[in-house]
């Protein structure tokens, strides 16, 4: 919550002018102004102009990437262990049984099956900037690719945030990471939708108008010298009542996390992801996500990043991917074909993938362990050279065997997608240094 320091002298309503800007519960950000009661102002006719985005979806705990995506047929029974590969549309590319619908949409993806460079913690940090968690630590740390982006391009409409968080909450609380600001400060941190948090989304008794002369008043209250403030949180303060007041006077935003304002049948095309199981300390399989994803994005939102299930298979990985693995292809191929149908495949980007991938060899519990040597990740969308698996691993899947790629590879990618120059775009930290986003190339094969 905003607390404005001095006198809580009274506006005319009675209202104190130090509540003023105490408006709800729907978090934005740390520190961020709260929107408790939210009024649903008419949507504005226009839709925002087409834009180019992503979705990450972080597969938390470490995806068995050989009982995915890089099926080992030739290993033995100790190493390959229980399903079978299915052909998919593309001739020559195989991949686990439990994905029948993605296999059917892989010529609008793209499988790399050597991803290497992975540093080992059970966290989103590095899926989301690209970085070791430890890098820059000194002056806030690497910026998320959403907060990175929100630099860079702001808003594409003013009542819609670029960087939303859909993580949902887990025991493991590095697990619903949706991306940090980093040394970008706290005006660049993720929207997170608060919970259901659609009832306290309305404004009871403030008139849009009052809410106007609110806003010109919030220009003149904050007398104190920013240019002292080395970690930018005053500056991230404003922002954030700059940015809830924008919300407050649109319902785009609001609507856009309303499922009862979708299409059933994509709604149950999606699915719900339940009943959960093996969530443990980690994520649920929240498929809805996926297409509250899709219709933030067409709205405005620039980077969607979100938590999917807790793959941390060390017992009975078979059974829990069966489990994730089936509601992820439901959800994952519904948001494919959505995004096609309506035209907005080559424009977003999706990367689906986690932070490190799974031991060859099956332990005693039926499961699998961190493995940090190789992983895998699949991507879609975003105008990207489709159809194809890059890279390959050894007979165990142990080992990146031809074209590692490296995580930081990915990342640059997804830059590339939106139309950034990994090569020469940098952005200054808090001690006027220029830091590239990332030191490695987008992949080649892709772009």
């Amino acid at each position: 919550m905003l607390t404005l320091q001095g006198s809580a002298s009274r506006f005319c309503d009675g209202r104190s002018r130090r509540s003023f800007l105490k408006i709800g519960g729907l978090s934005f950000g740390i520190g961020g102004l709260s929107l408790a009661d939210l009024y649903r102002a008419e949507a504005a006719s226009e839709k925002p102009k087409s834009h180019k985005s992503i979705i990450n979806i972080f597969l938390a705990g470490g995806p068995p990437h050989q009982d995915m995506w890089d099926i080992k047929t030739d290993a033995p029974s100790e190493i390959r262990g229980e399903f079978r590969p299915i052909n998919t549309n593309v001739d020559g590319i195989q991949i686990c049984e439990v994905f029948p619908q993605l296999a059917g949409l892989m010529d609008k993806a793209a499988i790399i099956r050597s991803v290497v460079g992975c540093h080992g913690g059970h966290e989103a940090y590095q899926c989301f900037t690209g970085w070791d968690k430890n890098s820059l630590k000194n002056v806030g740390g690497r910026p998320s690719i959403g907060a990175a982006v929100s630099k860079l391009f702001g808003p594409v409409d003013p009542s819609v945030p670029p960087f939303v968080g859909l993580a949902a909450k887990t025991r493991h609380v590095p697990w619903s990471d949706p991306g940090h600001a980093g040394f970008l400060g706290a005006a660049y941190t993720p929207f997170k939708p608060d919970g259901p948090g659609m009832a306290n989304m309305t404004l009871n008794g403030i008139t849009l108008e009052r809410l106007a002369d609110r806003r010109r008043l919030l220009t003149k209250l904050d007398t104190l010298r920013r240019d002292t403030d080395i970690t930018g949180a005053m500056d991230g303060m404003d922002a954030f009542g700059q940015r809830a007041l924008d919300v407050l006077t649109s319902s785009r935003l609001v609507d856009a996390l309303d499922l009862s304002k979708e299409d059933p049948k994509w709604v149950e095309r999606y699915g719900d992801g339940k009943p959960y199981q093996f969530q443990y300390d980690g994520a649920p399989t929240c498929n809805e996500q996926l297409l509250i994803a899709r219709r933030l994005i067409e709205v405005g939102v620039r980077v969607v990043s979100l938590s999917f299930g807790r793959w941390d298979s060390h017992s009975q990985n078979f059974d829990l991917v069966r489990d994730h693995g089936g509601k992820l292809d439901q959800c994952l191929s519904a948001l494919i074909e959505d995004l096609d149908q309506r035209g907005m495949l080559d424009d977003v980007t999706i990367a689906v993938w986690g932070e490190f991938g799974r031991t060859p060899q099956i332990n005693g519990n039926a499961g699998r362990d961190h493995w940090t040597n190789v992983s895998s990740a699949f991507l879609a969308g975003g105008g990207l050279r489709t159809g194809q698996v890059i890279g390959s691993t050894d007979r165990m899947g142990g080992e990146a065997l031809e074209r590692p790629v490296h995580m930081q590879d990915i990342v640059a990618t997804l830059y590339h997608s939106l139309g950034i120059d990994t090569h020469t775009v940098t952005i200054p930290d808090p001690t006027g240094r220029p830091q590239y986003l990332v030191e490695h190339d987008p992949i080649a094969e892709l772009i």
